[in-house]
């Protein structure tokens, strides 16, 4: 964790601690907030062959920023949740929480267009809500019931959505799929690009590189974003990575290094990249670097390779929920009355979507050959013997 640690240390060590300002709630009687936007500053970003980045600072309305605040907050919410299912034995096979790396999605979904395709890897329930699944939608298909986005039989690695291609449980294996979404983008021409999401782990495979290569060669409007949350299952990334600069390791292809933990910074470097791409201008690189709270999945405590301190620390001075609450508090985008309101939204339709998760019947076998193709065009499919086929089924509309 060479590029991860130095950061945190700067934040523990470097920063003088300051007392902060009353909320603007505590300031004002009023229960909602009556500024109608405020200006904020970015992260500092790492440039990789590009003359100028993202913006150094940002607008945000009022709208927006209770927006993302929502989208945050839910996606918290339900990992928590998931992870109860999880040790409730309700969810079974496997199961990786995206808690921590909120602001990545949040602030990349927010300037994302309704022509824009995404896909990434098996952390992938917060990415599944925001792409336009609702909570029931995603934490069914993690119970495998028939109100799940894949009819509860992709369960949590398996989530898909329009213009999301999943949720892939190879790891890497989403990246050239990626650039072959950017491929149909740029012959369709309709102006849309396509992010590929990855993480450190999976970011020295060799299929990588060819994808890099494909899409340069073709300048594809691609994306590329390297989700850096520090660890590969249980290495470290100065462990298993020769170079830790993941946003250069396009080469030819120019890169940005953004703070994940921050939304306002992810949303901004986002809007970047798709007008980079749009412009004809080829594939880029992006590195994120984040934090994930838990272990690389359940079945990993988290504790072993790195220490309960490090991760109180990151929770304590780089949390993306807690920080951007504190922002839009102070420069009075909302007030507390207005947070609190929504979490408790929040908390009652994500308590609600769990009792459903455990309660609606899974599908039935009639479904075994259900929907292994969008338009399917034959009225049966192979089965395991090829003189007894089954017959396509075709799912209802779902979440």
């Amino acid at each position: 964790m060479s590029k991860l640690i130095p950061s945190f240390g700067k934040l523990l060590g470097g920063v003088t601690t300051t007392t902060k300002v009353a909320p603007i709630a505590v300031i004002t009687n009023a229960k909602y907030s009556t500024k109608n936007e405020a200006t904020f500053e970015t992260k500092p970003y790492k440039l990789h062959k590009l003359e100028k980045g993202p913006a150094s600072s940002a607008t945000l309305t009022a709208e927006d920023a209770l927006g993302m605040y929502e989208k945050l907050a839910v996606i918290r919410r339900i990992e928590t949740a998931s992870g109860n299912l999880y040790k409730e034995k309700s969810v079974r096979g496997f199961c990786h929480l995206y808690s921590g790396q909120e602001a990545v999605a949040v602030g990349m979904h927010s300037v994302m267009r309704d022509i824009d395709s995404l896909i990434t890897a098996y952390r992938c329930h917060g990415w599944t809500y925001l792409m336009g699944v609702s909570v029931l939608g995603v934490l069914s298909e993690l119970t495998g019931r028939r109100t799940g986005c894949s009819r509860g039989k992709g369960g949590s690695m398996h989530l898909y959505a329009k213009n999301f291609y999943g949720g892939n449980g190879i790891v890497g294996a989403q990246v050239p799929l990626g650039a072959g979404i950017a491929f149909a983008h740029k012959y369709r021409n309709d102006g849309g690009v396509c992010f590929a999401l990855y993480g450190d782990g999976a970011a020295n495979q060799g299929q990588i590189f060819e994808a890099y290569n494909m899409a340069k060669l073709w300048n594809l409007p691609c994306i590329f974003v390297c989700e850096n949350n520090g660890y590969g299952m249980g290495t470290s990334v100065e462990r298993s990575s020769a170079s830790t600069d993941y946003y250069s390791r396009g080469d030819y292809i120019p890169g940005l290094w953004v703070d994940g933990m921050d939304v306002v910074t992810t949303r901004e470097a986002t809007r970047f990249a798709i007008d980079y791409c749009t412009s004809g201008k080829g594939p880029l690189v992006i590195e994120m670097e984040t934090y994930r709270y838990s272990g690389h999945s359940m079945s990993d405590p988290g504790t072993s390779y790195r220490t309960r301190d490090e991760v109180q620390a990151v929770r304590q001075t780089r949390d993306p929920i807690t920080s951007f609450k504190e922002k839009i508090l102070s420069n009075g985008l909302a007030t507390a009355d207005q947070l609190k309101e929504i979490d408790t939204k929040i908390r009652k339709e994500v308590d609600e979507a769990v009792k459903m998760a455990k309660s609606e019947p899974e599908v039935g076998p009639e479904e075994l050959a259900g929907d292994i193709y969008y338009k399917n065009l034959e009225p049966f499919i192979r089965g395991v013997q090829p003189n007894s086929p089954l017959q396509h089924y075709e799912a209802v509309a779902r979440n």
